[in-house]
């Protein structure tokens, strides 16, 4: 219940018992008023006029005092509102290869895993709504952060990726099972999963395109981006004397195939990033994709007034009760 648009009641309708004030008025004027309304006899000998106040401001103070009360019930408060907001959001799990091929030199100055994790916190700063979570996997999958717009979190994730945290290897079909158990209950109906690999599956117990047909059929959307040159590259291959690693020229594997098969089966698409320019102009085309409606509610927190009439009340009680005591009338 609003008034005039400033405050409302969270209990309205304990205003009904601001009813019972005309009743009483009107039970006061037609009772039989048969006795005398001084309680002491020096009361009545000081003259007519003395004291003669003294009713009407008791029964004014009463009736202050229980509506003020009724009002604090009824709790008023101001200030509140809930806005709803509709704005495009999109579900996006981000799994990335952690394989020691991500150490390759291809994308100088820095290795592919580097760069991979600096496109990919361009890509998250310029989220608003959406949900991100991020998957890291080689010889397996696991998840490093759950669907969040928490995007500080997201970034700091993504930031303590490393080549080597996890059992080497490629496990695409693990990946993709993993992302797609966090997408599979998001909320709303856009759900994308991009994978980031520079490799050949080789490691996993989950087959790639088994979990593919899986992911399809909760309708997620599998973007696939193969990380690397075409060609040669300085890629690790062991550890020198001094603990380094050692760096030699080898053939760049990417299962292109597998990947174009991925993101046909579930109406995503596959991109090859040769560098970090490639990567980036990528990361701006998934930026494109098809919104869905995602309605987010802010609430307001009420200010609550019903501290001012019970202050009233106790005023006007504290007062009529003072009279009480000084004049000592009968109601």
């Amino acid at each position: 219940m609003s008034v005039f648009g400033l405050f409302d009641f969270y209990t309205p309708e304990a205003l009904w018992l601001l009813l019972l004030l005309p009743a009483w008025w009107l039970w006061r004027r037609l009772r039989r008023k048969d006795a005398i309304v001084f309680s002491r006899t020096s009361v009545l000998a000081t003259g007519p006029h003395v004291g003669g106040w003294v009713p009407p401001a008791i029964f004014t103070l009463r009736n202050i005092a229980l509506a003020s009360f009724i009002l604090a019930l009824a709790r008023p408060r101001s200030g509140a509102h809930t806005e709803t907001q509709t704005s495009e959001g999109i579900n996006i799990v981000i799994a990335i290869d952690l394989s020691s091929s991500m150490l390759a030199l291809d994308f100088r100055p820095n290795n592919r895993i580097e760069v991979a994790k600096d496109k990919v916190k361009q890509f998250i700063a310029r989220r608003t709504s959406d949900r991100i979570g991020i998957v890291a996997f080689a010889g397996e999958a696991l998840t490093q952060v759950p669907l969040t717009t928490d995007y500080q979190v997201v970034m700091q994730a993504v930031s303590n990726l490393q080549a080597g945290q996890l059992e080497d290897g490629t496990a695409i079909g693990n990946a993709i099972a993993t992302a797609a158990n966090r997408l599979r209950d998001a909320p709303g109906k856009s759900r994308v999963l991009i994978l980031l690999t520079d490799g050949v599956n080789n490691r996993g117990s989950i087959e790639p395109l088994v979990a593919a047909k899986a992911a399809a059929a909760y309708g997620i959307k599998v973007y696939g981006i193969g990380v690397g040159s075409v060609g040669m590259a300085l890629v690790p291959v062991g550890r020198t004397a001094a603990g380094g690693l050692r760096y030699e020229y080898q053939p760049v594997e990417i299962d292109e195939a597998l990947l174009s098969n991925i993101a046909r089966m579930t109406g995503g698409r596959y991109f090859r990033a040769r560098d970090a320019a490639a990567l980036q102009n990528i990361y701006a085309q998934i930026d494109q994709l098809e919104r869905a409606p995602v309605h987010s509610s802010t609430i307001v927190r009420y200010q609550e007034l019903y501290r001012w009439p019970l202050a009233i009340g106790i005023l006007a009680l504290f007062a009529e009760l003072g009279i009480v005591a000084w004049k000592a009338p009968l109601p």
